[in-house]
């Protein structure tokens, strides 16, 4: 997902996309230490939306702020 569909969600479809992908997460953690990931840049791909939700909401709330 890019960063400007990213900005275009509200603040609350922001916090859920955060929740969804760090549940994955976690799946991926567990299903890399028991048996093979199908796809091993999806742990990658996972990692960059998080930091970019993160990031998102970061400005949000420094926008508030100010």
């Amino acid at each position: 997902m890019k960063a400007s569909e990213l900005r275009e969600m509200s603040d609350e479809q922001l916090d859920l996309t955060a929740v969804e992908a760090a549940e994955t997460m976690f799946r991926l953690r567990l299903q890399s230490q028991t048996d093979r990931v199908d796809v091993p840049s999806q742990t990658q791909k996972n990692r960059r939306l998080i930091a970019r939700v993160r990031t998102i909401q970061t400005e949000r709330a420094k926008a508030n702020k100010g």
